[in-house]
């Protein structure tokens, strides 16, 4: 199935369709918005809590810090990643107790802090040290309309406040607010992300997404609860990342779920490859690899013979070949995958991408019978670190 976008290839193996009915009800688009109101976020009329005009001021900033954890910045940075050709600001992403990335800086930069509950430590703690370490920044907080923590300091640090939607869970927020105003402040055009409303019109798309969810059903309940994603462009490490929090976090209930492992391709032949096709048959695959024009061509005159092969060929043309023969070797071996070529690399392959990927979890978690909003174990962690820190 192909849009303007993407190439989407299913699972090679034929399977029967056992819940075509159950997922074509599924997504019924009114049904579904009244169901998971989040989706609300991935239609071209959803209302933000913030004014465009409101952030005309900001876009003055060349430089941003963005202070998170999982969804409240994997999302924007997936974003700034993928389009990075055509981002002109540069933006400085803190999502993990690294403290010593924070450094010194005189130039005035605009710090962005997102987090729904407003109470995240991770997310505190790096606030904490580059107020200190970059004390000219300007502020903006991104939380839920309610106390917590970053809105009690709001005034301290005298930051703007943008409410975070509170039916919208972090994972499933880079549609909204807190993904689209970093989205606005580099550059980017926020309509043009939202695809849900002309995809759930597709008859192709919405039958290779029930396919594609059935396929993935059928793995697991067959013992294969292994999704090793084999991605050919680096600058879809961190929209993959996106994608495992989303599908671990939302899935991973009840002895349910999937791992999903992001395997840096084609480096990995040379490492996992072996065991991806003579090891433990627990795996299914995703590939995902981008069309590029690449400027690097092969030199001739310092290619023997045997790389005769090589000529008039580019690196692209060689990474390329690499993952349609690892495809090919797959179907020898039968191994089960499917695959996504991106097309063009724009907003509106990036929303499709973010639609695709909630629409599978959300119809795998109705299948699984778990619930997709909550991850109630993720909090005994949080509890008993404050207990261990008192």
């Amino acid at each position: 199935m192909e849009t303007k976008y993407i190439i989407y290839k299913n699972f090679n193996k034929k399977k029967k369709l056992l819940y075509k009915k159950k997922l074509s009800n599924f997504l019924n688009f009114e049904i579904l918005i009244q169901k998971y109101p989040l989706l609300k976020s991935l239609t071209n009329n959803y209302i933000y809590s913030f004014k465009k005009k409101n952030l005309s001021n900001l876009k003055k900033y060349n430089e941003f810090n963005l202070i998170g954890m999982g969804g409240s910045i994997l999302g924007a940075q997936a974003i700034y990643d993928f389009l990075s050709n055509k981002i002109k600001k540069k933006f400085f992403f803190f999502n993990n107790l690294q403290n010593f990335k924070i450094t010194k800086s005189n130039k005035k930069r605009l710090n962005i802090i997102i987090s729904k509950s407003g109470n995240t430590l991770e997310t505190l703690s790096n606030l904490n040290i580059i107020l200190t370490k970059q004390k000219k920044n300007k502020n903006l907080i991104i939380t839920e309309n309610k106390k917590n923590i970053l809105r009690g300091m709001a005034n301290k640090i005298k930051s703007d406040v943008i409410d975070h939607k509170n039916y919208i869970g972090g994972r499933y927020s880079v549609l909204s607010e807190v993904g689209m105003v970093p989205a606005e402040l580099m550059g980017l055009n926020e309509k043009k992300f939202k695809r849900l409303n002309y995809l759930v019109k597709n008859k192709a798309f919405i039958n290779f997404l029930i396919q594609n969810v059935s396929s993935i059903h059928s793995n697991i309940i067959k013992g294969k609860k292994n999704c090793v994603i084999l991605n050919y462009d680096e600058k879809l490490n961190n929209f993959l990342k996106w994608y495992q929090q989303l599908s671990a976090e939302s899935l991973g209930k009840k002895g349910n779920g999937f791992f999903p492992i992001v395997s840096t391709m084609p480096k990995d032949n040379h490492s996992l490859l072996q065991l991806y096709l003579d090891g433990p048959k627990n795996n299914f695959f995703s590939f995902f690899i981008s069309r590029e024009r690449h400027p690097l061509r092969f030199n001739n005159s310092n290619l023997t013979e045997e790389l005769s092969h090589l000529k008039k060929k580019n690196l692209y043309q060689v990474l390329y070949a690499q993952a349609k023969a690892t495809q090919n070797v797959f179907n020898k071996k039968k191994l089960s995958f499917r695959s996504f070529e991106i097309i063009n690399k724009s907003e509106e392959t990036l929303g499709e991408l973010f639609t695709f990927f909630i629409l599978e979890t959300l119809m795998l978690s109705s299948l699984l019978n778990v619930n997709p909003i909550n991850q109630p174990s993720v909090e005994l962690i949080k509890t008993e670190t404050k207990k261990i820190l008192k």
